[in-house]
């Protein structure tokens, strides 16, 4: 759906400044750049509704209002003489542009800022300002992007206002960093430079693609979808604002303070009655699945035998919203336990194993399940994130886990199940039986501790009705949904670099098999996806044998990521575990924003002599020893001889330019 930018006026009053019509002939021509400017820079706090609305209210506020002269543009330096024409035509530098794209900045960081005074969990003023476009009836949102995308978005997610505004101003407007510094001073900005050297480390290595995605149709509020809001809440809010106009013209003031009684006695106070009534529940039809193009949990239809039992969805409704003591509640990491906001979505109501388990969806954001066993005693209240889930990470949910083992409500578009022992890589998976209702039969849970022996996942394939051939793993990690699991292949001589693809290759399963274990330091921790990137192969000291090193990546829903450098030599088994020599958090290596690494280890040959080894990967074509051992090589791979426990530093040239630090 296309949101077409405001029609020029055809005749302007006679004594209307020239410097307004300049503006507004600036505003109307680079309308679709300004909103995008805008979008980017604004709080994605405030929701991807939210964020179309306000980008668009920013650009149409930005023309002057009086008759006076609009605000002095940014003295913005000019650009660099080698600029070629297209970067400049890109970045439109005329003065009244320059003047609207200061007006939107300044609008679109105000959001951001609060008084010391104004309540931390509300909006910043600007926000509440009522503002144009106004749509009532109708969610925006614009056209979702891949993963690369979508790891964009949570980086820009994960820093201020100033940093996305001087991030976009580079990449879309082609500014150079003195360029930005300067119009962030004007909009206000307290540290310019800061936000310069934060923008900077965003998308890095590769800036070309990081703006290649900032002008996707992921980051475009002019052209959006379109959903309806929520029906059956707008019909209730509708009744009620009718039923309370009538009440205040009668009642008057006995009006609120009935209602200020009935709020003190009511379970759940401060929550919307609707929001808890089952009957407000939202409920998505049985083949819309196979109908939309967005397969996550909002496409999964109710089941369950209960999915009628109003009591039972009441208690679920009104535990979320007020847990009692009785009720025992848990949260993955980054998961807010908030009462909702919406009628959520019913996706289970029935019995699982003894307890009565009802399953909700909170518009796109959580999951959160609701268990009472049958026999009586405590409730259970679990949360999880599920925001951006796709048909992989919104293919199954734990609804039960017994002793050592667990079921699973799976999504209505897997058409076949599995399981397999990922220390087992040449055995086949074995059929799982699956009831009517899409509950699994009990399958063995991964031990939390002690020893690996094995480690069950799930192999499940799509329907061909949304994709042909595609099937994937998922391994249960502690959290409500199982993770899934990928693997990235060995760099090819020559050739570009590799994606992630589904680990059910041969390939995929031995590389899991030697890696498998280290998953136990994940569980519990929130964790969305796991990638096993196989970023070199090293030629060994001696005699010549092969080693593989290992990048394994673990994404979380909230955003930050953490990695385990594993290094494979060579084994008698298939299944003996890689050597751990590195473990980092909250980072952005092996990651599309962290695309070198480099790592190293000490290694003791057959003939009983020590090595420093060290690999890189890809874009690594030197690499350099220092400290109690000195060495330097060529290419990606470095061996060297080594006292056992010798201190070394590793250092490695990148085949663009630029040094890159080994982790640790």
């Amino acid at each position: 759906m296309p949101i077409h930018q405001p029609t020029r006026h055809s005749a302007s009053a006679p004594s209307e400044p020239l410097a307004v019509k300049q503006a507004e002939a600036a505003l109307v021509e680079h309308y679709p750049r300004l909103v995008r400017l805008a979008y980017v820079v604004l709080p994605p706090s405030l929701g991807r509704h939210r964020r179309v609305l306000a980008a668009h209210a920013a650009v149409q506020r930005a023309l002057p209002v009086t008759r006076t002269a609009p605000a002095r543009p940014a003295q913005v330096p000019a650009q660099s003489r080698r600029s070629s024409e297209a970067e400049r035509a890109k970045a439109p530098a005329s003065a009244p542009y320059a003047s609207m794209r200061l007006r939107v900045l300044r609008t679109a960081l105000a959001h951001e800022r609060r008084p010391r005074w104004w309540p931390g969990r509300l909006p910043a003023p600007a926000a509440l300002r009522p503002t144009l476009p106004v749509v009532w009836g109708l969610r925006l949102f614009p056209r979702a992007g891949g993963v690369d995308e979508l790891a964009l978005d949570r980086a820009l997610s994960a820093v201020p206002g100033a940093v996305r505004a001087a991030f976009a101003l580079q990449l879309l407007d082609g500014l150079p960093e003195s360029g930005v510094r300067a119009l962030l001073a004007e909009a206000g900005v307290a540290d310019p430079a800061g936000a310069v050297r934060g923008a900077g480390r965003i998308g890095r290595p590769d800036r070309a693609g990081a703006q290649a995605l900032l002008r996707s149709g992921e980051f475009d509020p002019c052209t959006v979808q379109t959903r309806p809001s929520d029906l059956l809440r707008r019909r209730h809010r509708t009744r009620a604002v009718c039923l309370a106009a009538v009440v205040c013209v009668v009642a008057g003031t006995l009006a609120v303070a009935a209602e200020k009684g009935v709020r003190e006695e009511a379970p759940g106070a401060g929550v919307t009655v609707p929001v808890l009534d089952p009957a407000a529940l939202l409920r998505t039809a049985a083949e819309q699945w196979a109908d939309t193009s967005r397969i996550d949990f909002t496409a999964w239809p109710v089941r369950g035998d209960r999915q009628g039992d109003d009591e039972l969805l009441g208690r679920a409704l009104r535990a979320w919203s007020e847990p009692s003591e009785d009720v025992k509640v848990s949260t993955t990491p980054g998961t807010a336990d908030v009462p909702p906001a919406q009628p959520p979505r019913l996706l289970f109501a029935g019995e699982v194993d003894g307890a009565a388990v009802v399953l909700l969806h909170d518009g796109g954001v959580r999951v959160v399940r609701y268990a009472e066993p049958l026999s009586g005693g405590g409730a259970a209240l679990d949360f999880a994130r599920t925001d951006d889930a796709d048909v992989t990470t919104s293919a199954a949910v734990v609804m039960s886990r017994t002793g050592e083992k667990a079921r699973f409500l799976l999504a209505p578009w897997i058409s076949e199940t599995t399981t397999r022992d990922l220390l087992a890589p040449d055995t086949p998976g074995r059929p799982l039986e699956v009831g009517p209702d899409g509950i699994t039969a009990a399958v063995e849970r991964p031990a939390a501790g002690g020893g690996c022996d094995a480690w069950p996942v799930l192999q499940l394939r799509s329907s061909e009705r949304i994709v042909e051939k595609h099937a994937f793993l998922v391994t249960d990690l502690g959290d409500l949904t199982p993770a899934h699991l990928t693997y990235t292949p060995k760099p090819g001589s020559g050739a570009p670099a590799r994606q992630p693809r589904e680990a059910t290759s041969p390939e995929a399963l031995l590389a899991w098999a030697r890696t498998a274990c280290s998953l136990r330091t994940l569980s519990g921790s929130g964790i969305r996806a796991v990638n096993n990137w196989a970023f070199a192969e090293q030629r060994l000291p001696e005699d010549g044998a092969s080693a593989d090193w290992l990048c394994t990546r673990a994404d979380t829903w909230r955003g930050p990521g953490r990695v385990l450098v594993q290094f494979l030599k060579p084994a008698a088994s298939p299944t003996d575990p890689a050597e751990v020599v590195a473990d980092r958090k909250n980072t952005a290596l092996c990651s599309r924003f962290g695309q070198h690494i480099l790592a190293g280890t000490h290694w003791k040959a057959a003939s009983g002599r020590w090595y420093v080894l060290a690999a890189g990967s890809r874009a690594v074509d030197r690499i350099e020893a220092t400290g109690q051992v000195r060495g330097t090589a060529g290419g990606s791979t470095l061996a060297v001889r080594a006292p056992r426990d010798a201190s070394v530093e590793l250092t490695a040239r990148l085949r663009e330019g630029g040094t890159l630090a080994a982790v640790r």
